[in-house]
């Protein structure tokens, strides 16, 4: 009779164990397919940024520093291989392209034009969308990680190598600027 209690407890444990595991790795997998959302958001904000650069450029030849920033960026961004430098490099493109908004106002036959008018509104549709779905990705990390982090689950987290995940945070230099009060022109 012992030994049966002895198998009982050690089968639900395992059943127990397995369940944790299978846990972390949905939790893993739905932080991934967040990211996977945010990636086809970015495509389509690499490619209305080539657009809108293609514009710019001629109306704001001597803007060539930021125009190159942004360029840079978006390249960058495009070129980034896992989650984490891809945030680095978003944030550092969304970095750029708040530089360009601001050269932009120096352009009134620019904010005119139907083409540059259509990328803007088109863009900030995307801006949003992936301000969406960054959200979403914060909220998987944050499930993900609080089921690494907190116990029991840490235990299963830690033996089979499952870790804190980074969220999809603003960066230092836009965190700078958020801190700042608007400023507002009549």
């Amino acid at each position: 009779m012992t030994l049966i209690i002895i198998i009982a407890v050690i089968a639900l444990l395992g059943f127990w164990g397995v369940g944790v595991y299978n846990n972390l790795v949905k939790l893993r997998n739905n932080r991934e397919n967040a990211f996977a959302n945010i990636d086809v958001q970015l495509k389509q904000r690499h490619d209305l940024v080539q657009q809108l650069v293609a514009v710019v450029k001629g109306y704001a030849e001597h803007e060539k520093e930021v125009l190159t920033r942004v360029t840079e960026a978006r390249s960058a961004a495009i070129n980034a291989k896992d989650i984490n430098s891809k945030i680095e490099a978003e944030n550092a493109l969304t970095s750029a392209l708040a530089g360009l908004k601001i050269s932009l106002e120096a352009y009134p036959d620019l904010k005119a034009n139907q083409n540059f008018l259509q990328l803007q509104t088109e863009i900030a549709d995307i801006e949003n969308k992936l301000a969406a779905v960054r959200r979403y990705f914060n909220t998987a990390t944050r499930e993900f990680n609080n089921a690494v982090q907190t116990f029991p689950s840490n235990i299963f987290a830690n033996f089979f190598g499952f870790h804190k995940e980074p969220m999809f945070e603003v960066s230092n230099e836009e965190r700078v600027d958020l801190d700042k009060a608007p400023e507002i022109k009549f």
